[in-house]
C-alpha cells in the first residue's frame, strides 16, 4: 500500500515519478485567470486563522471572500449556514469543515486541503477530528508570524511567475498600478478585461452599469451601442497600458446573432427603458459587443478567454441571502458548438479571430472544442486556439484526465498552455502541483505501454511546455 499522499502522490509509473521530479516540480507558475484581490498583494495581507483563509468571511462592502467549494462541501454535511459563511467561532468553523472532509473521500478537496497543509505549513498528518485543533492552532501561529505566510509570501514559496486576476472594465486599476510601482515586488501581476457586466443586457442591474462605465470614460452616460464600443474600446487601451495580457467572459453559453448596428441600437435602447427583452433581442446585442470586443482583443494582442455552460445561482433563496460566487451554481448543458463555430469564422473572415482558449463546465464538450479548435489553427503562433484546462467541477483527477485525453488525441498536446487556479484563495496554487502530477502520471503511462518513445528530450519539452513554457510564451510574459 502507497503512504497517503507520499512524495510520489499521484505517480504511478516510475518515468512519470522522474518526469515529474526532475522537470515539472519546480518550474515557475502561470496562474493566468484567478479571483485573488490585487488589494490584498499589494496591502501583503496577513490572514488571522486557517479558517479566515479557507473559510474566509465578509469584505468591508459586504461581499465575500472565501473558497466556495468548501462551503458546497460543508452544506452537503447538513452543517449550519452560520458555519458556513456565518460569524460564528473560527474554530467551530473549522472544525465542522474538517468533519466533512473526513467523509469525503473520492472529493479533490481531501487532496488540496492536504496538499495546501504539507506545502505551506509542513502538516504531514492528514486532517482529521482528532488533530484538527492541534492543526488548527500549528497553522494559525505561522499565518500570524511566519513571513513566508503573508500573501506575498505565499505568492513566492509558491513560485508563481505571473498572475492573471480578473478586473472589471470601469476599475480603477488604481492596486495594480501600486503593485507596478512596488520594486519589491518580483512577480508579475496584471490585469484581466471582464466585460460581462456590461455584455449581460439582459440581467438585472444593466442599466445602472451602464452610467458607471460611462463615467469610467468620462461621459454622462452611453446614449448608443456605438457609444458603449467605443467606451469598452477606450478600457481596453486602459487595461493594456497596465500590462493587460487577457480579458475572460463568462457566458451562459455562446450566441451569435448577428444584426445591423440600428437593430442593436434598439435592443439596447429598450433595455435602457427598463423594458423586459427576448432571448433574440438580447443575444443580438450581445453579439454585437461580443464580436467588437474580439476585433479588438486581436488588434491589441490580448487573450480572449471564454468560459460557458454554468448555470448560475440556481438556490433562489439562498442567491437572495448570500448574493453571487456563494455556491449554488452547476453544470449547464447548452447546443452552442454551431455559434461558436459561426461567431469564429466571422472573426477569421475579417482576419480579427483573436487567440482564444475555451472552457466549458460539460465534459461532454471537451471533443467538440478540440475538433472545433484544429479549424481555426494557423500560423500567427503555435496553438493560437486553446482548450482550456478541466474547469471548476471538472477539475478533478477524472476531469483533468478527460480534458487533456481529448485535447491529445485532437489537436497538439505539447502546446497546451496548461493549469490556472481560477480561485479565490491565495493557498490554491497547490493545483498547479496536483495537475503536473497528473499530467506526468499520464505521459509515463503512455511511454510506459509503449504508445510514445522513451525520448528524454522531447519528452522534457513537452512537459515544460505544459506546465509553464507554453503560458509564457502564449502571454507573452
Amino acid at each position: 500500500m502507497k503512504e497517503f499522499m507520499g512524495p510520489d502522490f499521484m505517480l504511478r509509473n516510475e518515468i512519470g515519478a522522474r518526469l515529474f521530479h526532475q522537470y515539472a516540480e519546480n518550474l515557475p507558475l502561470v496562474d493566468y485567470h484567478c479571483h485573488i484581490s490585487p488589494k490584498e498583494i499589494f496591502e501583503d495581507r496577513r490572514f488571522n486563522s486557517i479558517s479566515e483563509v479557507w473559510l474566509g468571511g465578509r469584505n468591508a462592502d459586504g461581499t465575500y471572500f472565501g473558497d466556495h467549494y468548501k462551503w458546497r462541501l460543508m452544506r452537503s454535511n447538513g452543517v449550519p449556514e452560520e458555519l458556513v459563511t456565518g460569524g460564528a467561532d473560527p474554530f467551530d468553523k473549522f472544525r465542522a469543515f474538517t468533519e466533512a472532509l473526513e467523509l469525503s473521500i473520492g472529493n479533490p478537496m481531501v487532496h488540496w486541503c492536504n496538499l495546501e497543509l504539507r506545502k505551506y505549513f509542513g502538516v504531514t498528518e492528514p486532517l482529521t477530528l482528532k488533530n484538527c485543533r492541534e492543526i488548527y492552532d500549528h497553522c494559525n501561529e505561522l499565518l500570524r508570524n511566519d513571513p513566508e505566510l503573508s500573501v506575498r509570501g505565499i505568492i513566492r514559496k509558491s513560485g508563481v511567475a505571473y498572475i492573471g486576476t480578473t478586473d472589471d472594465p470601469a476599475d480603477t486599476l488604481e492596486w495594480h498600478e501600486k503593485i507596478a510601482a512596488d520594486p519589491s515586488i518580483d512577480f508579475l501581476v496584471c490585469p484581466s478585461f471582464r466585460p460581462d457586466k456590461a455584455v449581460n443586457i439582459a440581467k438585472k442591474g444593466f442599466s445602472e452599469y451602464m452610467k458607471k462605465l460611462a463615467a469610467s470614460v468620462g461621459k454622462a452616460s452611453l446614449g448608443s451601442v456605438q457609444d458603449v464600443m467605443d467606451a469598452l474600446s477606450d478600457r481596453i487601451r486602459f487595461f493594456k497600458e497596465h500590462g493587460c495580457r487577457a480579458s475572460d467572459h463568462g457566458l451562459d453559453y455562446v450566441m451569435y446573432r448577428p444584426c445591423a448596428l440600428e437593430e442593436a441600437d434598439a435592443v439596447y435602447r429598450k433595455a435602457l427603458s427598463g423594458a423586459q427583452l427576448t432571448t433574440e433581442e438580447a443575444e443580438k446585442y450581445q453579439t454585437t459587443i461580443l464580436m467588437h470586443l474580439a476585433r479588438t482583443y486581436h488588434e491589441n494582442g490580448i487573450v480572449m478567454e471564454i468560459h460557458y455552460s454554468c448555470r448560475r445561482d440556481n438556490n433562489e433563496r439562498m442567491f437572495a441571502l448570500e448574493g453571487p460566487d456563494t455556491g449554488f451554481d452547476t453544470i449547464a448543458q447548452n447546443s452552442c458548438i454551431a455559434d461558436l463555430s459561426r461567431f469564429m469564422s466571422a472573426l477569421d473572415m475579417e482576419k480579427h479571430l483573436p487567440q482564444m482558449i475555451l472552457f466549458s463546465l460539460d465534459s461532454t464538450d471537451f471533443d467538440r472544442i478540440g475538433a472545433l479548435m484544429g479549424c481555426f489553427q494557423n500560423d500567427e503562433m503555435p496553438g493560437k486556439i486553446q482548450m482550456g484546462a478541466a474547469w471548476w467541477f471538472l477539475d478533478t483527477k477524472d476531469g483533468m484526465e478527460a480534458q487533456m485525453r481529448s485535447l491529445a488525441r485532437l489537436g497538439i498536446f505539447g502546446n497546451f498552455v496548461g493549469m490556472l487556479t481560477d480561485s479565490r484563495s491565495f493557498l490554491s496554487y497547490t493545483r498547479h502541483d496536483y495537475f503536473r502530477r497528473i499530467l506526468c502520471n499520464m505521459i509515463g503511462d503512455w511511454v510506459e505501454n509503449g504508445e510514445y518513445p522513451e525520448d528524454e528530450e522531447a519528452l522534457k519539452k513537452i512537459i515544460e511546455g505544459i506546465c509553464f513554457r507554453n503560458a509564457e510564451r502564449y502571454f507573452r510574459i
